[in-house]
């Protein structure tokens, strides 16, 4: 049998498995699809349950293509964070609150009126996108479904319970739980009686590349019984460490259902326009900056403007031949609020200067410049705060799209590369398998052999002067109506109630 490294991660909208082998090669790619409930603005849910299902067929898609594929260690890391209550028997008390769900504000409010500084004490803002929060609309509104919860797990941690039958949370992910000192990794005990929730709730706490256990005779995955499972990671740190973003200068950006700029900073950098994740590799830290709703603006407009008629290879060809600034159409990509820089949850989209001349390709690609002057939003207030951005390495789906790569290099100015054999995060979670296990003696090895760019796509510098007046429209339209963002907040609920 041929031993392999398992790699997986579990994006929003599908779960997706690479095998490689003890020289950091890679094997073979499997995939399968889960599906999202939108409850009503804002409210957004997945079922545990329906990730274990995609896990499994995504592994067996996997290991199809290799006929004497042999699983030697896996790694898990997922979309975060996410609230999965589960009892002591781990089957879920309720679906799951993603990070996309936005229903805890009110209790974000309370945490920030509390705690003024909770940044400083956690690295991040009092926010519904963080865990603390999404407990405390539980325990508000699901008392008793919060009665029959044993545990609160996120995504790899519910994962791992099924494939081993433990329960444990991955200091990656438990930093963004927003229960915990930033300094020290220790428990902030203050916030955890406020929200009210107990540290026993969130299981063993360890390292990414740390073993967690070994998976158990018949778990309807077909791993087999005593293969090392490790504690897994975010997406956005196994992201990065596929595209060797572990030193400051170079930046990832990951594009699926949101946008992710991961940017490695020296030491630690308490900002509340950033989100803080402990990267759980020995001595690295990493904060997500740009975190935008793009890749879910395209699928929705897409899905319901374009309404799936034109493939997006022919909106993609026809949008390469309409000019740089898209006849003065702009686009705000805030489709489900934005987080950084803005951290504004009833922020919406926008598109600004319609007229009877617009077309199809012109929504398209004023789309694509939209989500592009989002990042660059993000990348000017690293550059504020400190952080080195030279280089953006693309990963994820979106890569696809030269147009789409092409625009962000003009808009940032900055030159982006892709990379081969690039999965969006699973592969960096195979890599941390081979960590874990021993195969690699630290992360620069596997990365050192294997590490290849695609393309390189270089500024173009008479768009970027299109595009440097351009932004500068597309933040006055979001700084004239985020005012009345809130208004049809307020007159959507008053709707909701009836």
């Amino acid at each position: 049998m041929r031993e392999l490294l398992l790699g997986v991660d579990v994006g929003t909208t599908a779960t997706k498995a690479v095998l490689i082998d003890f020289d950091g090669k890679f094997v073979s790619q499997g995939r399968a699809e889960h599906q999202t409930h939108y409850l009503k603005t804002g409210w957004v849910e997945q079922d545990a349950q329906d990730w274990w299902q995609s896990f499994c067929h995504a592994v067996a898609d996997a290991k199809s293509k290799v006929s004497d594929a042999k699983i030697a260690a896996v790694v898990i890391s997922a979309q975060a964070p996410t609230m999965v209550p589960v009892d002591e028997n781990g089957n879920s008390v309720r679906r799951s609150l993603i990070w996309m769900d936005r229903r805890a504000e009110q209790q974000a409010q309370e945490l920030n009126r509390q705690f003024p500084d909770i940044s400083k004490m956690t690295g991040n803002r009092a926010d519904p996108f963080y865990v603390a929060a999404k407990i405390k609309w539980f325990k508000d509104y699901e008392p008793e479904n919060y009665r029959k919860t044993k545990y609160i797990l996120q995504i790899p941690g519910y994962l791992n319970f099924k494939l081993t039958g433990k329960f444990g949370t991955d200091r990656s992910h438990a930093s963004l739980l927003q229960l915990r000192d930033i300094n020290n990794n220790s428990w902030q005990e203050e916030i955890l009686k406020f929200v009210g929730v107990d540290e026993e709730k969130f299981g063993t706490i360890g390292f990414s590349a740390e073993r967690f256990a070994e998976a158990i005779p018949n778990n309807e995955s077909g791993i087999e019984a005593g293969t090392p499972v490790f504690f897994g990671t975010v997406d956005g740190c196994s992201a990065a460490v596929e595209a060797g973003v572990i030193d400051p200068g170079i930046v990832a950006e990951m594009s699926g259902t949101s946008t992710v700029l991961l940017m490695p900073t020296e030491g630690s950098l308490h900002n509340d326009q950033f989100i803080a994740i402990e990267h759980s590799l020995p001595n690295r830290q990493l904060r997500l900056g740009a975190m935008v709703s793009s890749g879910a603006s395209i699928a929705w407009l897409d899905q319901n403007i374009f309404k799936g008629h034109t493939p997006i290879t022919e909106l993609i060809s026809s949008a390469e031949k309409i000019v740089a600034g898209s006849a003065g159409l702009v686009f705000l990509p805030y489709m489900m609020g934005e987080r950084s820089p803005i951290w504004n949850s009833n922020a919406r989209g926008v598109f600004y200067g319609l007229s009877l001349s617009t077309t199809t390709e012109i929504m398209f690609r004023a789309a694509l410049e939209g989500t592009a002057f989002a990042m660059r939003h993000n990348v000017l207030a690293a550059r504020e705060s400190g952080i080195k951005v030279e280089l953006i390495r693309s990963l994820g789906g979106g890569t696809k799209n030269n147009l789409w790569n092409q625009i962000k290099a003009d808009v940032l100015g900055i030159p982006i590369v892709t990379i081969q054999e690039s999965s969006g995060a699973a592969l960096g979670c195979a890599y941390i398998a081979g960590h874990g296990l021993g195969i690699f003696k630290d992360i620069y090895e596997p990365l050192t052999k294997n590490l290849k760019v695609d393309q390189e796509f270089i500024p173009n510098s008479k768009n970027q002067r299109i595009y440097e007046e351009q932004y500068g429209v597309y933040r006055n339209i979001y700084e004239a109506t985020k005012s009345d963002f809130d208004k049809l907040a307020r007159i959507t609920e008053m709707g909701s109630n009836q």
